[in-house]
């Protein structure tokens, strides 16, 4: 333990004490577990409340990635793990390239599974990070520090925009625009029901955040159609499965068979086999036409 004064971060929002002023440890666990429940029940209108600048974020981001940009997530304990973990998501559900999502973590991805907090304190953290993905103007790195003052992660939006980078600022607490951060997001969850715990609701409104940033930016490039995700690989029993019924759902002129039929004949790719369908043309007549669409399938079919 370092013995030297710590900066006084009473000011921020996320470490003041909960207005309920509840004896949480007199509490039985159901008690505890309702009331925590009833605390999160604002998160879905915090994130509402920040959908325009969710919404302008991923309106930023888009270009770039259809330039071969990446969306680079950077935090430290629970900030950071939510990162990886939304990052890591995506492939398997938008077939995305693991490069176009990543998630780094302040300690390395052992953070992930033992806390290395300490770490947090070092602005200059990433460098080493930030150095091998040679960031490009194309990449967006965002922030994500649920009190909005971790040293690691600011110095990573300095960092990455001295590389050229576009930059962002995820938190829950309000603050002024960093240095260096071209877009600042707050979400503004309040204090917490157990003191400073900001894996609690803090950490449930930026999961949503962040499951919110990845889906609206996959949809715009093409990876959905309606509400299906259309660039689905069917790869395992439960993705056929899955796959031969979206694709029946939107060609519904299409049996079962069929749709199996045209899978396999399109190697497992629901988007390739959905055009298809619609159009009556083969595995490359559809790839072509996706392609000349950016791949968007509702410029393909309608």
């Amino acid at each position: 333990m370092n013995s030297k004064m710590p900066t006084d971060r009473g000011h921020v929002h996320t470490e003041h004490h909960h207005p309920d002023s509840l004896a949480l440890d007199a509490c039985t666990p159901a008690q505890l577990i309702k009331q925590l429940a009833r605390d999160h029940e604002s998160v879905p209108k915090i994130i509402a409340a920040a959908a325009d600048e969710l919404g302008a974020f991923v309106q930023r981001l888009v270009p770039k990635m259809r330039q071969g940009g990446r969306l680079i997530y950077i935090g430290a304990g629970t900030s950071g793990r939510l990162g990886v973990l939304d990052a890591s998501e995506c492939p398997p559900t938008f077939r995305s390239d693991p490069n176009q999502v990543i998630g780094l973590i302040a300690g390395g991805d052992s953070s992930l599974r033992k806390s290395s907090e300490g770490r947090e304190d070092e602005p200059l953290g990433a460098a080493e990070q930030l150095t091998l993905l040679n960031l490009t103007a194309n990449d967006t790195l965002l922030g994500i520090t649920a009190g909005g003052t971790t040293p690691y992660v600011l110095g990573a939006i300095r960092l990455a925009k001295a590389r050229g980078a576009s930059t962002a600022l995820l938190t829950c607490a309000p603050r002024d625009v960093p240095p260096d951060c071209d877009q600042l997001i707050v979400l503004h969850t309040g204090a917490e029901l157990l003191t400073g715990s900001t894996r609690l609701k803090a950490g449930t409104a930026t999961k949503l955040a962040l499951n919110a940033i990845t889906t609206a930016t996959f949809a715009a490039l093409g990876k959905v159609y309606g509400q299906i995700m259309v660039d689905l690989a069917a790869t395992n029993e439960k993705l056929i499965d899955r796959a031969v019924r979206m694709l029946t759902h939107v060609a519904p002129e299409v049996t079962r068979d069929r749709a199996l039929q045209l899978l396999t004949q399109a190697g497992g790719q629901l988007r390739v086999a959905i055009v298809m369908a619609k159009l009556n043309v083969d595995r490359d007549g559809a790839m072509a036409k996706l392609f000349a669409a950016n791949n968007s399938l509702r410029d393909v079919i309608g």
